[in-house]
């Protein structure tokens, strides 16, 4: 008799957010389940100061463990990760967080590009992207390369956006899988890491 261990194929998810985000990121955090047995990390455009008021918030209402990021973190799962405001957010080769100092990139630190692309060069395939409301293009390049890594990719539509320009901007490299709205994003989450 031959006995297959079913291995989950991702078990990162990568979020990254500009205006409208804080709102946008609650309503796919939230709606995640700690039995879906991932990390997830976010960038959200925003000053320094206010990303640990608003990971404490999330953690209040979320399933999931939420925490501002700090430099050295392991990234667990069943943990989301809130890059603090004024840092860049960047995944190293043994599956820790460092947070930089490096220039703006985009006009913003933290930037989502730092992030998906050093994400990409660790996690590979097993990466989940997502690119919600906000202004800009940042987050286009960073899911151009999770797409070429094999990753799968998400963006926020033009309806349910507040400001449907960093979305926009991703879906126009080609390399975006599913454009949704915002209230189904997590439950494709799911059902990506689920197998289904």
């Amino acid at each position: 008799m031959l006995l297959f261990e079913y291995v989950r194929n991702k078990d990162i998810v990568l979020i990254g957010a500009s205006t409208g985000g804080p709102n946008a990121i609650e309503t796919v955090v939230t709606n995640l389940s700690k039995n879906l047995n991932v990390a997830v990390l976010v960038v959200q455009h925003m000053p320094s100061g206010f990303t640990k008021s608003f990971a404490e918030r999330l953690d209040r209402k979320s399933e999931l463990v939420v925490v501002e990021a700090t430099d050295g973190m392991k990234i667990e799962k069943n943990t989301v990760y809130i890059a603090p405001g004024g840092s860049h957010m960047e995944v190293t080769s043994n599956g820790a967080i460092i947070l930089t100092n490096e220039p703006l990139l985009w006009g913003v630190r933290p930037a989502v590009d730092k992030l998906f692309k050093t994400a990409a060069a660790v996690y590979g395939s097993r990466i989940i992207s997502v690119i919600l409301t906000g202004m800009g293009k940042d987050g286009a390049e960073g899911t151009a390369i999770v797409k070429e890594k094999n990753g799968v990719t998400i963006a926020q539509n033009k309806e349910s956006s507040i400001i449907y320009g960093m979305p926009k901007v991703a879906y126009e490299t080609g390399c975006v899988d599913y454009v949704l709205p915002l209230k189904d994003i997590a439950s494709k989450i799911t059902s990506i890491v689920n197998g289904n």
